[in-house]
């Protein structure tokens, strides 16, 4: 039988990006994807509208745009497009960020080979042995690798991402929605690179391409190190730490609309 396989795509004023990558979803990449969904995270430029007409010009796309009820950042779109999965019966959740830095083509051998079917989770590395950086600042890459290492030597294996724009996750091992209280913002997939260690998941790295050139970067690179190395301190003192909710906010129900 065929496994259920969600593309999830989250987009955040992405408007000149997110059209190249809806374009890489070709015949054969479609072959293995059940349905898209692109959440928008209150975008305020014409992402919506873009996104929209392109869903218009190809009705037998199997496609969605939903829109957050609010701005809940990164990691809110991924806890709905997480919920989304889990209520409708997928298998598999992809996660392919809108702003065009990476290729779901990279995935192709994991889908042709069905290596996602070995593994908890396949998670995009741009600093691993045949990934590919364009674009891509020599500090920012040193300091990628020296967190890496960092929290490698914490949750005892080798971690070659913190968080690429482009991840498998078997829906099954997300169904006790342990990633709840995880930081809604870019730290969230901070916290799902501990909880491979916390949980002994069985997720694997698998080298990515990635680029910059017309992308607008919403990291703030200084506070952001400083929050990530509280929570990996937190989580080396004590380990359930990663259970504490890390959230800047409480948010009941992570809640969007589906436009399309």
């Amino acid at each position: 039988m065929k496994d259920k396989i969600l593309l999830f795509i989250p987009a955040y004023n992405c408007e000149n990006q997110i059209i190249r990558v809806l374009g890489q979803l070709d015949e054969e990449i479609m072959h293995y994807i059940t349905e898209v969904i692109v959440i928008s995270n209150r975008s305020t430029d014409n992402t919506e509208a873009v996104v929209s007409s392109f869903l218009n010009r190809h009705p037998d796309f199997p496609g969605k745009l939903l829109v957050n009820h609010e701005n809940y950042g990164l990691g809110g779109s991924h806890k709905v497009a997480f919920d989304y999965a889990l209520k409708n019966g997928f298998d598999y959740v992809v996660v392919l960020h809108g702003d065009d830095q990476g290729s779901i083509e990279d995935f192709l051998p994991v889908f042709r080979s069905g290596y996602y079917r070995k593994h908890a989770s396949v998670l995009g590395a741009r600093f691993m042995r045949g990934s590919k950086l364009i674009g891509y600042s020599l500090f920012r890459t040193f300091g990628n690798i020296v967190y890496d290492f960092l929290f490698a030597a914490v949750i005892g294996r080798r971690v070659y991402d913190l968080g690429s724009g482009l991840n498998m996750y078997r829906v099954s091992d997300l169904a006790s929605r342990y990633y709840e209280k995880f930081p809604d913002n870019l730290m969230f997939n901070y916290c799902m690179v501990l909880a491979i260690g916390y949980y002994k998941q069985d997720a694997k790295f698998y080298p990515v391409s990635w680029r910059e050139d017309d992308q607008v970067s919403n990291v703030k690179m200084a506070s952001q190190a400083l929050k990530v190395l509280k929570i990996l301190y937190d989580y080396c003192r004590i380990p359930e730490r990663i259970l504490a909710d890390y959230r800047d906010r409480i948010v009941e129900e992570y809640g969007a609309d589906e436009i399309k």
